[in-house]
């Protein structure tokens, strides 16, 4: 597939069928289109960022990144997590979910966040800037991972300021701020 006939747009009220479509296609079950759709509602994962990558007008893939926090502090540097990624089989091993994440770090740049959490594949997400055993950095996830699964906890700087917005625990939006989430 040739990338330049991907155009990546960030999603409107009206893609909802079709996030909804691209996530069910690529996990293959419910939980993840519902996942999506609460998280897409949830006040506290705001300001979102929600991309769509459309192949010759037709969805591809999705990305979304909400916003987190430091648990329990007084200064609430602008932090995101990336969750979920999801491209449809067809469109899968192409450059489709690489393009998202290089398209959402960009805009997140432009809206001042500082560092972007993700919970994910070890050899994937190194690809494009995450640092793996986050927790290590000084970013506990919101559950216990233990440390022999900690490298898929990883942690991206985006801004100038990197690391030294400070360090804690991270809580996530309130929709993603359960136990089954954080589980293998």
């Amino acid at each position: 597939m040739d990338l330049n006939n991907i155009q990546i747009r960030e999603t409107q009220i009206e893609d909802f069928k079709a996030i909804m479509e691209i996530h069910e296609q690529a996990f293959c079950n419910k939980k993840e289109p519902e996942l999506v759709a609460n998280l897409l509602a949830d006040e506290s994962g705001k300001p979102a960022v929600s991309l769509l990558a459309l192949h010759n007008g037709q969805s591809a893939g999705h990305i979304l990144f909400t916003r987190a926090y430091f648990d329990g502090q007084q200064e609430q540097p602008m932090i995101h997590i990336l969750a979920p990624l999801a491209v449809k089989p067809e469109f899968q091993r192409q450059g489709v979910g690489g393009e998202l994440i290089k398209a959402g770090i960009r805009l997140l740049q432009e809206k001042g966040t500082n560092l972007i959490f993700v919970l994910g594949h070890k050899e994937y997400y190194p690809q494009y800037g995450f640092l793996p055993h986050a927790a290590r950095l000084g970013y506990p996830a919101p559950y216990y991972i233990p440390d022999e699964l900690g490298e898929y906890w990883m942690v991206q700087p985006i801004s100038r300021t990197g690391f030294d917005i400070g360090k804690g625990k991270i809580k996530c939006a309130d929709t993603m701020n359960r136990p089954e989430y954080w589980r293998e």
